[in-house]
């Protein structure tokens, strides 16, 4: 039993002496540090790539010697060879074994794109199109959009409007429709938490109708502190049922016909449905993207008996409750007489 016990050893140990030796090797294999020539480096793995062929890229870039002692490796830990495609960074000093647990993980680089207040549709659009790590995607700017999105009931057949302007994380080949529709949702959320908090006795017939509101504020001003005065002064046309002879509607209702000069004709022009200077109450739908702030003052403006203002030229207004005192802000603010006459001029009759 003993001589049996002996041999079985003798057996045995060189196979036990080679296991641990291998897995000696195999551990120092894995904490070499790759011999990387500048301080971080990009390595992308395109979707679809196997673990062998990962292995021989990394052989390619001058990472590693002995690819087979590698591949040899996932053949034996399956779950090594669970890699996941995308755009990874890789530091000086990063080990093999850390770079593999990075592919493992999916720890890609995250890339972050800003959406702007202000900004319309199209310009998200083109945005979007001129991101280069993004998927190419057509997408449309109509009601099809949202079936592009997978979106079966939006706010509004129309999207103008309906994406929240702010900095969203992406991936290399991320699509942008995926982008879009968290947008979307978040612009969903963030406008009913507000809607659920507003103020009372409000010329609004829905959050929608809020949201219209929140985007001319949006383009009227880019002082924070005069958002809510710019509302209370809106709010109060509304109510008096004066028209909002604003011209960031008339601007964008205009499209690619404005060149950067409004004039007399496109104030008079009854055509354009988002001329407020003719057309009575709100446009039909947003003329940009806004952002917390400018939902927030829609939802909640300043009192005061204010329903006149003018660029003071500075990037502020100036604010009054009297056509004469308004006028005497024009002459001191404005350079332009013509765009001052037509918004100091009173409330065109109903039609």
């Amino acid at each position: 039993m003993f001589k049996l016990f002996k041999v079985a050893l003798a057996l045995i140990f060189p196979i036990i002496l080679s296991g641990l030796a291998a897995l000696w090797y195999l551990d120092g294999y894995l904490k070499q540090e790759l011999p990387l020539t500048e301080p971080t480096e990009v390595f992308v793995l395109e979707p679809g790539t196997g673990f062998s062929t990962m292995v021989n890229q990394l052989q390619e870039r001058g990472w590693i010697k002995k690819p087979r002692v590698l591949k040899l490796y996932g053949r034996l830990s399956p779950k090594v060879a669970e890699i996941k495609a995308g755009e990874y960074r890789l530091e000086l000093g990063v080990s093999l074994a850390e770079t593999l647990a990075m592919m493992r993980e999916g720890d890609v680089i995250r890339h972050q794109l800003t959406l702007l207040e202000g900004w319309t549709v199209a310009q998200v659009l083109a945005h979007l199109n001129n991101q280069s790590l993004l998927e190419k995607q057509a997408l449309e700017n109509d009601a099809s959009l949202w079936q592009q999105l997978g979106i079966s009931e939006p706010l509004a057949d129309v999207p103008e409007g309906l994406f929240f302007p702010d900095t969203y994380d992406y991936h290399l080949g991320d699509k942008p429709s995926a982008l879009l529709l968290r947008a979307y949702k978040r612009m969903v959320k963030v406008l009913g938490d507000e809607w659920e908090e507003r103020d009372v006795d409000l010329p609004y017939n829905n959050a929608y109708e809020a949201l219209v509101m929140a985007s001319i504020i949006e383009k009227e001003t880019g002082v924070p502190e005069e958002r809510a005065q710019i509302a209370g002064v809106f709010v109060r046309r509304l109510k008096m049922g004066m028209r909002l002879q604003t011209d960031p509607t008339v601007i964008y209702g205009l499209g690619a016909d404005y060149n950067g000069n409004l004039r007399g004709s496109h104030l008079r022009d009854d055509k354009n449905i988002y001329n407020t200077y003719r057309q009575v109450g709100l446009p039909p739908s947003p003329i940009a993207l806004a952002g917390r702030e400018a939902i927030h003052a829609a939802l909640h403006p300043a009192e005061g008996d204010s329903i006149f203002f003018v660029a003071k030229g500075d990037g502020t207004h100036y604010f009054s409750a009297t056509l004469k005192e308004h006028e005497a802000a024009v002459k001191r603010y404005q350079l332009s007489k013509r765009r001052a006459d037509y918004r100091s001029a009173p409330p065109m009759p109903e039609k």
